[in-house]
């Protein structure tokens, strides 16, 4: 029984010590274009929180949170890339920033994407963003995505 109690106490009540230290993670940010030899003007979050949350979306998103998930798993790709550029990574965040795009925003067939991680520290009282990754041009086109 006490052994049984010891190996259910880590689940019930979990220890963080795990991290090592705690760091900002970074974020995702997408930008279209005409053509690949165009510089993106504008850059939005992949995915944006919301500003704001009901009590009750609070509780059902205790139980019920795909969208959450799928942003660990995109911020977990980011770390990834951050710390050692693969192609999985790259192509798992290529994939969610082609499906966020807004269709409205696809006007051309030629039209270009790319994505960036950014790291937002606080220095002062001004946000400084360091630009950390910045993926190679690719196509909205889906007949032309890898």
């Amino acid at each position: 029984m006490r052994k049984t109690l010891s190996l259910i106490l880590p689940v019930l009540l979990p220890s963080w010590r795990f991290f090592k230290s705690i760091e900002p993670s970074p974020r995702v940010q997408w930008a279209i274009f005409s053509h690949d030899a165009a510089k993106p003007k504008i850059w939005w979050d992949l995915y944006p929180r919301p500003l704001t949350l009901s009590p009750i979306q609070i509780l059902a998103r205790l139980f019920w949170n795909p969208s959450w998930n799928e942003t660990l798993f995109v911020v977990s790709c980011a770390e990834r890339i951050q710390e050692d550029p693969t192609p999985h990574s790259i192509t798992e965040i290529r994939q969610r920033v082609l499906t966020a795009i807004p269709p409205i925003f696809i006007t051309d067939i030629g039209q270009m994407a790319q994505f960036r991680l950014v790291f937002t520290t606080r220095v002062d009282t001004k946000l400084q963003e360091d630009i950390v990754f910045t993926s190679d041009v690719f196509s909205t086109n889906p007949i032309n995505v890898k």
